[in-house]
């Protein structure tokens, strides 16, 4: 079976392919340089690919900067060190406008013309950071419309399957499970605003999200030292 696995090099979508390859899936793997501030997510894309035995890796290159509207898209400053009650408030200005939308179109284009009919995005609607884009309405409502859109499903030859397992678990349950999967952390990168060398700020809301699940499921993270 083969299956387009969305990879931006971040513990959630690592794992997401570490656990579509446990499931016996051929993990097609597809990361985008769309002028993200932290590019150095793209390298790790490529490690992470390479370990987890991925059939092929796939960058797709497009420049969401020239609508911006996002601190990670844009020079927008990156919110450093809210607290989970800030978090959980107002969508924030590290959101970047459709981004999982657009990304799962190229995925599902790619399914089509591989004659897969599974998708695979590492969402996560706990511990989050407000993004509408991560909601299991989202992952529900685009399934619909892939099944609406293509021609391998009108005709009848598939169904298009949009896989998020990690929706409902809290970041430390998605730790543990990596670590089950053996997933090496180290390879990993979920830092919105690296400094030089790619090193994690230690304040973002993607930062300190990860610091929480590693800190609550009582494991050492290497991709924070």
């Amino acid at each position: 079976m083969k299956a387009i696995c969305l990879l931006s090099g971040g513990l959630d979508s690592s794992t997401c392919l570490a656990l579509a390859r446990r499931d016996g899936f051929e993990c097609h793997a597809l990361s985008f340089d769309y002028g993200q501030r932290h590019k150095i997510e793209l390298e790790c894309a490529a490690r992470v690919a390479m370990s987890l035995g991925a059939a092929e890796h796939r960058v797709i290159r497009f420049d969401l900067r020239q609508f911006g509207g996002s601190a990670l898209t844009s020079n927008l400053a990156v919110p450093k060190g809210r607290t989970a009650e800030e978090m959980g408030g107002d969508i924030p200005v590290t959101y970047v406008p459709a981004r999982n939308t657009i990304f799962l179109s190229f995925a599902l284009a790619w399914a089509e013309t591989l004659e897969a009919s599974d998708i695979f995005i590492g969402v996560n609607a706990l511990d989050y950071s407000g993004y509408p884009d991560c909601r299991p309405e989202f992952i529900a409502a685009f399934e619909r419309m892939a099944n609406l859109a293509t021609k391998a499903a009108v005709e009848g030859r598939t169904h298009i399957a949009l896989h998020a397992p990690l929706i409902n678990l809290s970041k430390a349950e998605i730790v543990k499970l990596a670590d089950e999967l053996g997933l090496d952390f180290a390879l990993t990168h979920s830092c919105y605003d690296p400094g030089p060398g790619g090193r994690a700020c230690g304040a973002c809301d993607s930062c300190l999200l990860r610091r929480k699940g590693f800190e609550e499921a009582g494991l050492y993270d290497p991709g924070m030292a």
